[in-house]
C-alpha cells in the first residue's frame, strides 16, 4: 500500500513546536483553526488539531474536534494498524487521550507514531500497546 498522502503531510511538520514565551507559533495556531475550538495560543493541547490540519490538507474531513477521544468515532475501526492510520490512546482519565498516526510496531509492547504536541512539537514518539483505544481509517 502506498503511504497516505496525510502521513507525506504530517512528516513535511516534523520539527514545528511550541515557541517558548509569550509569542505563539502560529504554525500550531493555524492547526487549531482545523476545530471548533480554534484555539488562538500553542499551549492548548494540539493533538487532535494536527490531525485534522492533516486530514483536511489532504481533502479528507476529520473530527473538527480538539478533543483526542473524538477520533474514536470517525471514519472506519480497523483491527490491525497499518501505517499512517490513526491511532488513539489513553492519557489520564477520560476524557483524556492523545491522538497521532501510526508508524510501525517499535518493540513487542510499543508503538511508533508521529504525531503533535508529542513533547510540545511534531515528532515521532513511542507508546504503550496497553495504551491504544482503537485504530482508524477514513470512510474514503
Amino acid at each position: 500500500m502506498d503511504k497516505p498522502e496525510w502521513l507525506t503531510i504530517a512528516e513535511g511538520e516534523i520539527g514545528t513546536k511550541e515557541t517558548s514565551g509569550p509569542v505563539d507559533n502560529k504554525r500550531i495556531v493555524e492547526y487549531a483553526a482545523c476545530t471548533t475550538l480554534a484555539a488562538q495560543d500553542d499551549e492548548t493541547p494540539w493533538c487532535s488539531s494536527f490531525v485534522n490540519w492533516c486530514m483536511e490538507m489532504a481533502g479528507i474531513v476529520g473530527t473538527k474536534a480538539a478533543a483526542a477521544r473524538s477520533w474514536l468515532k470517525w471514519g472506519r475501526r480497523i483491527e490491525e494498524p497499518i501505517e499512517g492510520c490513526v491511532v488513539v490512546l489513553k492519557r489520564g482519565a477520560p476524557p483524556s487521550g492523545h491522538v497521532a498516526f501510526y508508524i510501525r510496531d517499535y518493540t513487542s509492547d510499543l508503538i511508533t507514531c508521529l504525531g503533535g504536541n508529542q513533547g510540545d512539537q511534531v515528532k515521532y514518539s513511542h507508546y504503550k500497546k496497553a495504551d491504544v483505544l482503537g485504530y482508524r481509517m477514513p470512510n474514503v
